[in-house]
């Protein structure tokens, strides 16, 4: 890895990595599918979340050019069966409306105000993600002077053009950049490929997959990544 003191900005990956967002879903969908049985009940009377699901990763299929974007293949497959089911299909943004309120309703890793706190004493901090989380209805963004995703970039992890856009957005050379994420795959070995610093941020003991290389820090916490970069 190079040295901490070439570093000179923090990116973060945001599900699973500053917050635990299983839960999260399950509740931004299961108030999403009350709102659809209140307001346009056809629809889940014809069908299932799983159908829905379903229907999302489908719409994925036929657009691949859409597919990174979570926010539209929400909307855009709602939409289409609001119209089988004879609503307009203007409540798709009703119902994301709904759904994103929830979906931004969380609560933090206890470790994430303070250790964002320390680094951004020393280094700029950013964001990059695949997901729709909204840092400003969650009450962090003023932490970060980057926020990307998917949608906005117009490409998700692992792929290559999001790292670039992020060390372009810093104005800064891929290895004064780290990247801290949850995922082997999507977060290191994606960061890694596009010349950024890697931190594995391994909340839950994982073990490290055997055929990836290792990330540069392995840390549990985001107090842990500040120690091990010198704040």
């Amino acid at each position: 890895m190079a040295q901490t003191r070439a570093l000179r900005a923090v990116a973060f990956d945001l599900d699973n990595t500053l917050w635990d967002v299983d839960p999260v879903i399950v509740r931004a969908e299961e108030r999403w599918l009350e709102w659809l049985r209140e307001h346009c009940p056809r629809i889940p009377e014809r069908l299932s979340m799983d159908d829905l699901r379903a229907s999302r990763m489908a719409l994925a299929a036929r657009e691949p050019h859409n597919a990174h974007d979570f926010t539209y293949l929400r909307i855009a497959s709602l939409a289409q069966h609001a119209r089988e089911c004879g609503y307009d299909e203007s409540i798709s943004d009703e119902a994301f409306e709904i759904f994103i309120a929830e979906r931004n309703r969380l609560d933090l890793f206890a470790d994430v105000r303070p250790g964002l706190e320390r680094l951004r004493t020393r280094y700029a901090l950013a964001t990059l993600s695949n997901g729709n989380a909204d840092l400003g209805r969650i009450g962090v963004a003023d932490f970060f002077s980057i926020s990307l995703n998917a949608r906005g970039v117009g490409a998700a992890k692992p792929d290559r053009r999001c790292f670039e856009r992020l060390v372009q957005d810093l104005h800064l050379e891929p290895p004064e950049v780290i990247y801290v994420g949850d995922d082997p795959l999507l977060d290191v070995e994606a960061a890694r490929a596009a010349g950024l610093s890697t931190a594995w941020m391994n909340r839950t003991n994982q073990p490290w997959p055997v055929t990836v290389r290792p990330a540069d820090i392995d840390v549990s916490d985001c107090l842990e990544l500040a120690a091990a970069l010198g704040v």
